[in-house]
């Protein structure tokens, strides 16, 4: 199986925290809530921290059977043998990131709400195309939105499809219903440091996927 094949279900997205015993296990409380993906994304941290801290994961990560996405850093992703990299429109073009990362790895791609830079991205081999902001987002309170109707076309496309943006245990099933792979998640899953509360808040969200439902957290 291609690693972007495991691409669906809960992709977790790491919060800004220097912590990196903290960080790892609220990364180990939401595998065990059922993530399948993990985006490593620390946007205050050191060059120095970022390797401690993704190489950390790395190997978490794969104890665990799940993938490990950099967020924004080829280099790092290489360096800590990651199974891929998620990019915006501020970073290198995309050749340029598949340049540093080699041909097996995720390259994943931010599309807002832009069906065409999904299409010409996808063309340029990108793995994997992600929309949103879908609902209104604490992490990005300025971010673009985008609407469900998005979701069907940009299926056709024949690359996974994760929405991000204010995703709950509440709303997700919305997405799932429209048709995306994955959602990619900061808040309702890391919201708090208790391990126990982050992997039930995985497994609500997680169980979206699955047709059964499980109780979000408090």
């Amino acid at each position: 199986m291609a690693a972007i094949d495991r691409l669906r279900g809960l992709y977790a997205v790491t919060r800004d925290d220097d912590d990196t015993a903290r960080i790892s296990a609220q990364v180990e409380a939401a595998l065990a809530g059922g993530a399948r993906a993990i985006q490593y994304r620390n946007k205050t941290a050191t060059p120095s921290l970022a390797r401690t801290q993704a190489a950390a994961l790395a190997v978490l990560c794969r104890e665990r059977g799940a993938l490990l996405i950099v967020n924004d850093d080829a280099r790092l992703a290489h360096e800590v043998d990651a199974d891929g990299v998620h990019v915006g429109e501020d970073d290198p073009d995309l050749p340029a990131v598949r340049a540093i990362v080699g041909p097996s790895k995720i390259v994943g791609v931010s599309c807002y709400d832009d069906l065409d830079r999904a299409r010409r991205l996808v063309a340029q081999g990108a793995d994997y195309i992600a929309f949103g902001s879908f609902f209104a987002s604490q992490v990005k309170p300025g971010a673009r939105r985008a609407g469900v109707a998005l979701v069907a076309p940009a299926r056709t496309l024949g690359v996974p499809v994760v929405a991000i943006g204010g995703i709950t245990a509440a709303n997700a099933p919305l997405l799932v219903s429209a048709g995306v792979d994955a959602v990619a998640v900061i808040s309702d899953v890391f919201a708090c440091d208790d391990p126990v509360a982050i992997t039930r808040r995985a497994a609500a969200i997680a169980a979206c996927f699955t047709g059964h439902p499980t109780e979000t957290a408090a």
